[in-house]
């Protein structure tokens, strides 16, 4: 596999030397794995930091920025980021009203920011936690117990981050961000495999002519394979299993992800598939975001994720937003 990189072991610290370069609202430790945004602490908000594996741009480091993330952890590609990372992320945004870890249901990820939260509170800073797991695909998966964080991980961010913008305590952030998980269900659909800068081939078969229902954002296997299936027979799949499990009774915010490599003709007309499902469906829809948020490296395919939303979280959604990933209202 051809790859715009220098060489497998420094595409992590490359990367994040282009992100400082490119963003100097940022600060960015690339020694230290660490993203900030430039103006932490800010006086009375609550912090909130996230973090994962690198490989899933513009998740995390992207949502770094006013109304969103206070700080990000990139691990190394697919590969939870460690204490120490979390630990100075947390001392960098901790403003006194407290620091929220937002989690994705990785057992490397749950482990490492557990273990973080207590080395934080044992240097006096507050810390709540929130698991998100929000993909129905699975129960259970190569890398997790229970269901796996997908998606819904750029809603929970965007919401909190609204909230502890407006200034609101650490319990309220948290309560925002642990309500936009339970509002959310997601599920994606792999139409090749991934190649990792390591590797460098395909981490998983997937022949062609094939596709994977229910794929993870590392590869791992989903619920089912199928023979190559239609735009609108993949939006009415994967429609089928998100509303099946939410059963949504509120009007809903619309993700269409791209995993990497599915270019916006595809993905826009993906989602026309997937609006004309929704309205068949009587679900209405809030807002909408088309594009590559939660990426899988080169994977080609797609995700689909709805959180039901009142009044108050669509508000919140609303909010000004200023990070290199997401951006409006400034």
């Amino acid at each position: 596999m051809k790859m715009l990189i220098n060489v497998p072991e420094t595409v992590v610290a490359d990367a994040l030397r282009g992100l400082a370069a490119a963003h100097p609202e940022l600060t960015v430790d690339v020694e230290n794995r660490v993203i900030v945004r430039r103006d932490a602490p800010v006086a009375g908000q609550v912090g909130l930091v996230s973090g994962g594996g690198s490989g899933h741009e513009p998740l995390h480091g992207g949502f770094v920025g006013p109304g969103m993330l206070s700080a990000a952890c990139p691990g190394e590609v697919f590969t939870s980021p460690v204490p120490d990372q979390m630990l100075r992320a947390a001392a960098a945004v901790d403003s006194g009203a407290g620091v929220l870890f937002i989690v994705k249901n990785y057992t490397g990820d749950v482990l490492n920011f557990d273990m973080a939260a207590e080395l934080a509170e044992d240097e006096g800073i507050r810390v709540a936690k929130v698991l998100v797991n929000d993909d129905v695909a699975v129960t259970d998966s190569l890398y997790t117990a229970g269901r796996r964080g997908t998606g819904a991980t750029l809603f929970v961010e965007k919401i909190a981050g609204a909230a502890a913008a407006e200034g609101m305590p650490l319990e309220r952030v948290e309560a925002f961000a642990r309500h936009v998980n339970e509002s959310s269900r997601s599920f994606g659909i792999a139409l090749s495999a991934c190649s990792t800068p390591a590797k460098g081939s395909p981490t998983f078969d997937l022949p062609p002519g094939e596709l994977e229902l229910g794929i993870g954002i590392h590869g791992e296997p989903g619920r089912e394979r199928r023979a190559m299936m239609t735009s609108g027979e993949i939006a009415e799949a994967a429609v089928e299993a998100v509303v099946e499990d939410l059963q949504p009774r509120n009007p809903v915010l619309v993700l269409v992800n791209g995993m990497g490599a599915t270019p916006l003709l595809e993905l826009y007309g993906f989602h026309a598939e997937v609006h004309r499902v929704l309205a068949q469906r009587g679900v209405p829809v809030a807002r909408v975001l088309v594009g590559n948020y939660v990426t899988s490296l080169d994977m080609a395919g797609a995700s689909l994720t709805l959180c039901q939303v009142d009044e108050e979280l669509l508000r919140l959604y609303d909010a000004p937003v200023s990070t290199p990933g997401l951006r409006w209202g400034m």
